[in-house]
């Protein structure tokens, strides 16, 4: 990271609480939920809050879960409660459309993420048109990243920036990597790209926070981090954690320690029954590289089946199952069954 010698080095932080948190409650959250952990969030100085569907603009469909509340409500819910932070979407294609974008920014989003599976950053050429053409920031991030080599994926990412993208990277979808893993594939999109570079961690092998460092070393300086780390399966990088060792690191994130560490309160208290903690299956959803968001789908299939959920991951995983795939699950645990008798 290039820095003047007494200049700290700056790192964006960007909060995912309220739309990846989405996964670990059915996207069921409410508008006082909503509207009370903004509240929160934009007091501590978080730069960027993200709101939405777990799946992002446009997702909420019977296949991976209806939202308790429309995109519409969401995002004015959460422009009322910010005064200072930045309000952030994200959106998939396949799942949300052009309209969906123009709404977003109509409604007062100021960030707009557009994902890619990792190796299909093409399909996102159209939409991050469309945001950079509606004034809004435009990023654009891919999914299971673990599942390209670092040089395919600043390839990806160069790509992204051609197309108008203004901060790239890579999410650890499945909470796979190790420090070293991250600071290869980092650095490899460092050198690729002029633009500040993402990184989205889950703490499926306990590393989230660790691998955000990693990230940051290796010249990321947009690291996203939710509250008591609220988010699919073993949750995502505990914000207040990174703050704290952020400060110890003499980082400069803008936002106040305290008034985070109450945010992170308000989030325990209001938003979810109890934070994400690493069991069997997070471990073994983790090291079989599967999205975390399949755990309860896997965890009922399984039941359902007779078979065993951290078999079941490991063979999803043996096959690279991807989100939006989820309708293999089944299939997967029958021929498990199948292979038993």
């Amino acid at each position: 990271m290039n820095t003047h010698p007494h200049e700290r080095p700056r790192i964006l932080l960007h909060d995912p609480t309220l739309r990846d948190g989405h996964h670990a409650v059915g996207h069921q959250l409410d508008a006082d939920q909503l509207r009370t952990y903004a509240i929160a969030a934009n007091a501590a100085g978080v730069p960027v809050v993200e709101v939405g569907h777990g799946n992002g603009l446009g997702a909420s469909s019977l296949q991976i879960g209806r939202s308790k509340l429309d995109d519409a409500t969401m995002l004015t819910t959460v422009r009322e409660a910010l005064t200072s932070s930045r309000m952030g979407v994200f959106m998939a294609p396949g799942w949300g459309t052009s309209d969906d974008l123009a709404a977003a920014v109509h409604y007062g989003a100021d960030v707009v993420r557009i994902a890619a599976h990792c190796t299909e950053a093409d399909v996102t050429e159209r939409h991050l048109g469309a945001v950079r053409a509606l004034e809004a920031e435009a990023q654009g991030v891919l999914l299971m990243s673990h599942m390209a080599s670092p040089s395919e994926l600043a390839e990806q990412c160069a790509l992204m920036v051609k197309f108008g993208a203004q901060a790239v990277g890579i999410m650890d979808s499945a909470g796979h990597y190790l420090p070293s893993d991250v600071a290869e594939r980092v650095h490899a999109i460092a050198d690729a790209v002029d633009v500040p570079v993402i990184f989205h961690g889950h703490n499926n092998l306990g590393l989230a926070v660790a691998n955000s460092l990693a990230a940051v070393d290796a010249g990321a300086s947009v690291i996203d981090a939710t509250a008591r780390g609220f988010g699919a399966g073993a949750g995502n990088t505990q914000l207040e954690v990174l703050v704290a060792v952020l400060q110890r690191r003499g980082a400069e994130t803008g936002i106040g320690l305290r008034e985070v560490l109450a945010a992170a309160d308000v989030a325990a208290e209001r938003l979810m029954k109890a934070p994400p903690s690493i069991d069997s299956i997070a471990v073994a959803s983790g090291l079989a590289g599967v999205f975390s968001g399949f755990k309860r789908p896997v965890v009922e299939t399984a039941r359902a089946e007779g078979v065993d959920p951290i078999d079941l991951f490991l063979a999803l995983g043996e096959r690279q199952v991807v989100a939006g795939q989820e309708d293999l699950i089944g299939d997967v645990a029958r021929q498990l069954k199948a292979a038993t008798r």
